[in-house]
């Protein structure tokens, strides 16, 4: 088969043309640092690098929310913490103030000290994170989680939400807790029956913590009442049952004994009066809220009881009650606080992991379609000495004719 010259020449010229072109494209490889620009280069390759990029972003966005909900927990521990070491200075000022060795000028320093300490917690409970986020107002962080009405009684302001982030793509994590759970709670577990004296007793009867003898005692869960009748030697006491209304025979009193009341015994000194009644609940029932406790505290040692024995009762009553629903309070806000470091520690280990799917995933990525240097200027180089032959065969041979043959 015969081939023309122009098609001769059209040949050469294309096959030039694809040797450039080719060129090009491994100096672009060369130039850019990639070797997959377009799904045309590699098509498996591409899939595989939309899929690698979307995991990228992923775990990128992963572990902004691990940053953001490390610090939010740590805010909250750090406020934890501070929390704590104030309602100890509150217990410390509470025990002092039960001693009986103080007079009332003493004990209306202590209020006073006591006052401040329930500002300070009032402050701490409506603390924010570093972007100002409330962390104890559930879903409406925005806002305060705590105000104070116009009694001076302080109210929770949020709601029962929790806030949560996702941290992985089949993990959330819990980064703050409501304001009820921690302030005005008592936790599920270790927390201490309630022994309280009424208001009105006019006897000098003092009462009591509760110690759980037995605390399998499914009646332990009901409330009870001690009322007392009599007096002197006839004094007695009834236990009644208020939660199923069954009341227990009559029990002589005497100072100082343990009284039972199903799994707990509950001990009673001084001289009751007749009628004088006495308590004992669940801690969940009887009085959750730290700030309305401590109050009572406060309104307890702002009273003169000097040379009053009835006087000095009620303040011991007082301040026996207020100390165990104080214990409770801190029980509870010391296991919030070990929830919370063990979400820090959950989310801290979460960040090595992503970092190092992080790590993997960008290796992948980069080995998929960034260009192996050595590898594609070998091809340039070669590809460039292919066209500079090329270019050099064509020259030669179209200066080729029989006239300069027949010349020579």
């Amino acid at each position: 088969m015969r081939i023309s010259t122009s098609q001769y020449f059209s040949m050469n010229v294309a096959t030039m043309s694809d040797q450039q072109a080719q060129l090009s494209q491994i100096y672009q490889e060369i130039s850019s640092g990639q070797s997959l620009t377009t799904p045309a280069d590699n098509p498996l390759g591409a899939a595989q690098a939309v899929q690698l990029s979307s995991t990228a972003a992923a775990l990128s966005q992963y572990t902004t929310n691990q940053g953001t909900a490390l610090a939010s927990l740590q805010a909250e521990d750090s406020t934890l913490t501070t929390v704590i070491t104030t309602l100890q200075s509150a217990n410390t000022l509470g025990l002092r103030a039960g001693t009986g060795t103080l007079n009332d000028t003493d004990r209306s320093a202590i209020a006073a000290q006591l006052t401040s300490l329930r500002d300070q917690l009032l402050t701490y409970a409506n603390a924010t994170d570093g972007s100002g986020n409330a962390l104890f107002s559930g879903f409406q962080n925005s806002s305060k989680a705590f105000t104070t009405d116009a009694a001076g009684n302080v109210v929770y302001s949020g709601d029962t939400g929790t806030r949560t982030v996702q941290v992985t793509d089949s993990n959330s994590v819990a980064i703050g807790d409501n304001g009820l759970s921690v302030f005005m709670s008592v936790g599920a577990t270790n927390a201490q029956p309630i022994a309280s004296a009424s208001s009105s007793n006019t006897g000098t009867g003092v009462i009591g913590p509760v110690t759980v003898n037995d605390p399998t005692n499914t009646a332990n869960a009901d409330s009870y009442q001690i009322k007392f009748s009599g007096s002197g030697a006839a004094l007695t006491y009834t236990v009644t049952d208020t939660t199923t209304g069954v009341a227990g025979a009559a029990q002589t009193y005497t100072a100082g004994s343990n009284i039972t009341i199903a799994g707990q015994t509950v001990e009673i000194s001084g001289t009751p009066a007749a009628n004088d009644t006495f308590t004992v609940q669940p801690a969940n029932k009887a009085g959750t809220n730290v700030f309305a406790n401590l109050n009572a505290m406060i309104t307890a040692l702002q009273q003169p009881v000097s040379g009053n024995d009835t006087a000095a009762a009620t303040l011991q009553n007082a301040m026996n009650t207020g100390l165990s629903q104080l214990s409770n309070s801190l029980n509870n806000i010391m296991a919030v606080q070990a929830s919370v470091g063990g979400r820090e520690q959950e989310v801290e280990a979460l960040q090595t992991v992503t970092q190092t799917n992080s790590t993997q995933t960008a290796s992948n990525l980069s080995d998929l379609i960034s260009t192996d240097l050595v590898k594609t200027i070998s091809k340039y180089t070669m590809q460039q000495t292919a066209l500079q032959a090329s270019q050099q065969a064509f020259v030669q041979i179209q200066n080729m004719s029989l006239f300069k043959y027949l010349s020579n």
